[in-house]
């Protein structure tokens, strides 16, 4: 039962988190994999995956009565996103999704450094594409992101809002709102596949659920009430720290626990494939 609490802690600090700027998926997981030791990897996954769409799609329908969406641009991208999203796990059985980590560090540090020099960027909602833009940018987005959170997926929820803002003119609260349209169906792919497999521990799953639900609810209240300015600070915060995470498992002693894990599930994969 103190388990229990403790990741429903971890659960509503997750979805707090990741209903503002995205990176709920770096607090979650860990603390499944070290509160539940000896849990199978893909159980891990799957039970993560069934907490985090419940906080995530809170966000989103908050985040959907509130502010404006662009779905021409968001729809497509989410159809792009699931689908790939699927293929991207499939993919783990064929690369080492770890030779990915120092592209995936340099390109964390340029969003960082980009937004932290840009003041005014995500200050203003502008956009300024085609609709015929929107709709292939859209899908253009869905299927390289989907497929990235697939296949090994830290970050991806700052990498959305970081090209909502950049590629499609939103500003940082609208750009957030878009992300959780997509994230909504990149993790319902996968929670699908698992769901489907028997890897959901649901009596772990669902109280955490609750929990990230909650978390998720007061997020969105803040980021609303709070701005895009808050938003902006919290994106730098969270993308920073990524980077630290991204930097020390790549060059740190002690080799990595994100490679450990892509490497753990890409085993995994090439023996169900």
């Amino acid at each position: 039962m103190e388990i229990i609490l403790y990741l429903c802690f971890f659960a509503f600090l997750a979805g707090f988190i990741d209903s503002i700027v995205g990176g709920g998926g770096l607090i979650q997981l860990p603390a499944l994999l070290v509160f539940l030791p000896g849990l199978p990897l893909p159980v891990a996954f799957g039970t993560g995956k069934f907490a985090g769409i419940a906080g995530t799609t809170a966000a989103m329908v908050r985040y959907v009565r509130t502010v404006k969406i662009n779905y021409l641009a968001i729809l497509p991208a989410a159809g792009a996103a699931f689908v790939f999203s699927f293929l991207g796990a499939r993919a783990l059985a064929h690369i080492d999704a770890s030779l990915m980590k120092p592209l995936i560090l340099v390109l964390l540090v340029l969003v960082a450094v980009y937004t932290f020099i840009k003041k005014d960027f995500g200050s203003l909602h502008a956009p300024k594409l085609t609709e015929q833009k929107e709709r292939l940018y859209g899908l253009l987005v869905g299927a390289s992101i989907g497929f990235y959170d697939g296949f090994f997926g830290p970050g991806t929820g700052s990498f959305l809002i970081f090209i909502f803002i950049g590629l499609f003119g939103f500003n940082f609260l609208a750009a957030s709102a878009a992300s959780k349209v997509v994230n909504v169906a990149t993790n319902l792919s996968a929670l699908l596949y698992f769901a489907y497999k028997g890897f959901v521990l649901y009596e772990v799953a669902i109280p955490m659920a609750v929990c990230s639900i909650i978390g998720s609810q007061l997020g969105t209240r803040t980021a609303l009430n709070r701005g895009v300015g808050f938003v902006r600070v919290l994106f730098l915060v969270v993308v920073s720290g990524i980077i630290l995470k991204f930097a020390y498992d790549t060059y740190g002693s002690g080799g990595s626990d994100f490679a450990q894990l892509a490497t753990a599930v890409q085993q995994w994969f090439g023996r169900k494939g």
